[in-house]
């Protein structure tokens, strides 16, 4: 069963185009091709990326932020409740009206504490501006590497100025050992980003988050198996070339330099624009929606290849949106607004605008408290309670 499965699965018609077999790709002394054996180095690579990556957030990234004047906020933690950590942790992390009058019965507290007992244990699970750094200064650390390795791989090629140069020589293209590494160092970065999912700083995006994920990983994987590495090195360096922007941002945000965090979110906002909406699109979609045209008929790989490539646009769209939406917002205000992935921390003073809405609620008691105090001080005369007391019918002064 295995076999027949391993055997459909490598049938030369998926991979490579019309009139290519498996055995016009065998190596030789002075060639060698791309072979799907060699992605699985990427998994101990990643899990190796991780333990660099816990090390220099300790070693480097933890200390950089308490220099930098980075301080996580002092949160108050939420009682210890059995009933109310149990729905919390089985059923629901924010409950409707309905689900917190039910639990303030069963646990006997007025709702409004069960409201402020689930709001401090929201905010207890969400990351400390700390960890929201080191991760940001990891991953900027990376994408400067990357970007940088991949224009040393790729400024002496000629697809990186020619486009059509992509397909030259299609699907026989000696794998030269820059661009397996440089291969192998990207595709290991996006499995540790997967192994460490449950651990990273979850935003709004969180689930266009793991499809971007699936879909590099998938991408890479097949580009490289099909031989599309050229294809698969430009597609790399224009992502990273907006990601190095990104992440620096970020950690000024965390440090509250406001006119540096602007300055770069503009420049960042221009570069993505720019990469994602305009070269992306003519540089890779064009090039293999038309340009591999020339050179073979359409076949599995391609029609699959272009499937992932759109998956990719359509998320580039997606984020897009966000971020004009928020230079739209700084050019009317000309104050940047909160990431809008971003989770944001529920205060206490929540709770203070409660208090105020249930004394107005009283209305009347309230008003006239209120009132009368103010008619008394106005008059010139101290509040009855803090000037006298009534002797024999006699107001004696204190």
């Amino acid at each position: 069963m295995a076999r027949s499965l391993y055997e459909w699965l490598w049938q030369h018609e998926f991979w490579l185009p019309p009139g290519i077999t498996w055995e016009d790709m065998q190596e030789s002394e002075d060639v060698r091709y791309p072979q799907p054996r060699d992605l699985l180095l990427s998994i101990p690579f990643a899990l190796i990326l991780v333990v660099i990556r816990y090390a220099f957030e300790r070693a480097i990234a933890l200390p950089l932020s308490s220099k930098l004047g980075v301080r996580d906020k002092q949160r108050p933690n939420a009682q210890p409740n059995p009933m109310l950590e149990t729905f919390y942790s089985t059923r629901c992390k924010n409950p409707e009206e309905g689900e917190l009058i039910t639990l303030a019965k069963q646990c006997d507290l007025p709702v409004r504490k069960v409201e402020r007992w689930f709001r401090r244990r929201r905010n207890t699970d969400r990351p400390s501006l700390s960890k929201k750094f080191c991760e940001a200064c990891w991953r900027f650390t990376f994408y400067i590497i990357s970007f940088f390795t991949g224009l040393a791989v790729l400024y002496d090629k000629p697809w990186l100025w020619d486009h059509r140069e992509c397909w030259t020589g299609y699907p026989q293209q000696p794998l030269q050992p820059s661009l397996f590494w440089y291969y192998l160092l990207e595709l290991s970065f996006y499995w540790s980003l997967v192994f460490t999912l449950p651990f990273d700083v979850k935003r709004k995006d969180f689930k266009e988050q793991i499809v971007h994920h699936a879909a590099t990983i998938f991408l890479i994987s097949f580009s490289y198996c099909a031989n599309y590495i050229r294809i698969g090195t430009l597609v790399m360096v224009i992502h990273d070339a907006a990601d190095c922007f990104l992440e620096p941002t970020k950690i000024f945000n965390y440090m509250k330099w406001k006119k540096t965090c602007d300055s770069l979110f503009m420049i960042f906002s221009a570069v993505f624009l720019i990469s994602r909406l305009v070269i992306f699109p003519y540089t890779v979609l064009y090039n293999t929606y038309y340009y591999s045209m020339e050179i073979f008929q359409p076949f599995f790989g391609y029609y699959f290849v272009n499937a992932l490539l759109i998956i990719l646009q359509l998320l580039h769209v997606f984020w897009s949106c966000l971020i004009m939406h928020m230079v739209y917002k700084f050019i009317l205000q000309g104050t940047m607004e909160k990431d809008m992935r971003s989770d944001t921390e529920e205060s206490d003073k929540d709770e203070e605008r409660e208090n105020i809405k249930e004394k107005e609620k009283n209305g009347i008691t309230y008003f006239s408290s209120v009132t009368s105090n103010n008619y008394i001080q106005r008059n010139g005369s101290e509040p009855l309670n803090n000037r006298a007391h009534l002797t024999n019918g006699h107001v004696k002064e204190r």
